[in-house]
């Protein structure tokens, strides 16, 4: 019996002490870490901190002060990371450029040279424009790693759906605007906002053209821009979705395990569903025919440790983000079993924000 209750002691210490043990803090990366919100964010998100666990601790706050406790415990003390805060409601051409005017600032502020990006949905598209509009003013690759997570890098069926619903649409997309006026600061245009997630042009008449295809093309995945692009996909289905989204999904259920060159069944979204539409394909907003950005990184939850990412190579690099194959638009590889909004903090969830952030902060350790 004392030996048993021995063996376990030393086992967690053992634990406790390896380099993801639960009392080791993750490796703090080079450069600091630049977060991008997605659509309907800024600082907060319906009055959640956007970057945050449940409670609205940044995930990036490291326990750097005496005493301090709300924090994030499982980062380097010298973790450094700047929260940028873009227009809730507006095209990625208009928001990326925004993104890299306050990276530029920050970087004049605090005299570095470099920096990684991390975007969370639509914010993984504007950390693309970002990233060139940065080689250009500055004349050499400044992002070092580029992290999306649950991006609709080729759409989602939900910006079309919302834009032909008729008079519905018309109230979603004023509430949008009113949203983003009132509580965050003018200047929203939630119809931009939701053609971004149309992947072919939306209108043919409108004078411009627009959507996530020709943004792809514009803003594409280079070593110019940034030296490692990687992903990570969230997939959840049934009732474990957030209520909001459980409600949006009873609207439309995106059908997002299907490949097809482009748009091929004209939902909105670049590739085509597999018919089935209630099974693991998508996150309540964005299906994984449109996620993978580079490479796609596996999340690994460690009991007792703190969680890590790797980089999956089997299903190659997806380069040419208008056309990935079959296998990464299909593939139910590596998802990560949340909904769009648990990533963030937004409750209920069981999520553990500040491990998952951590693992991030730990895996660009590895490159910047």
């Amino acid at each position: 019996m004392k030996r048993g209750l021995l063996f376990v002691i030393v086992l967690l210490v053992t634990i406790a002490l390896t380099p993801y043990g639960v009392f080791a803090s993750v490796a703090r990366t080079t450069y600091p870490v630049v977060f991008a919100h997605g659509m309907g964010g800024f600082d907060d998100i319906m009055g959640y901190d956007y970057w945050g666990d449940d409670y609205g601790v940044f995930v990036g706050d490291p326990c750097d002060g005496f005493l301090e406790v709300t924090c994030n415990a499982n980062i380097n003390s010298g973790q450094k990371s700047f929260i940028a805060q873009m227009q809730p409601f507006q095209s990625s051409e208009y928001r990326g450029t925004q993104l890299a005017n306050q990276i530029e600032s920050y970087m004049a502020t605090t005299g570095t040279r470099y920096v990684n990006l991390v975007g969370h949905s639509q914010g993984g598209m504007d950390i693309r424009k970002a990233a060139k509009l940065l080689y250009q003013h500055k004349g050499y690759q400044v992002v070092k790693v580029m992290v999306s997570i649950s991006s609709p890098h080729r759409g989602s069926p939900l910006g079309k759906f919302v834009l032909q619903i008729g008079p519905l649409g018309n109230i979603v997309e004023f509430l949008f605007n009113v949203y983003g006026n009132v509580v965050y600061k003018s200047g929203n245009d939630a119809v931009a906002a939701l053609q971004q997630f149309v992947y072919d042009d939306y209108d043919s008449n409108d004078g411009k053209i627009t959507g996530a295809k020709i943004f792809n093309q514009n803003y594409p995945v280079s070593s110019s821009y940034a030296a490692r692009y990687v992903s990570l996909m969230t997939a959840q289905k049934g009732l474990d979705l957030n209520p909001l989204l459980l409600f949006v999904k009873v609207l439309y259920d995106i059908d997002g395990n299907g490949y097809c060159i482009d748009d091929g069944d004209n939902d909105g979204s670049g590739g085509c569903g597999n018919g089935i539409k209630d099974d693991l394909d998508d996150d309540g907003m964005v299906g994984i025919n449109s996620q993978q950005m580079g490479y796609r990184l596996k999340y690994a939850e460690v009991f007792l440790g703190q969680d890590y990412c790797t980089t999956d190579t089997n299903l190659g690099y997806v380069g040419n983000i208008n056309y990935p194959n079959a296998a990464q638009v299909t593939s139910s590889a590596d998802l990560i079993n949340q909904d769009h909004m648990d990533v963030i903090g937004l409750p209920p969830d069981t999520f553990d924000e500040m491990e998952f952030y951590a693992a991030i902060f730990d895996y660009i350790a590895n490159y910047d």
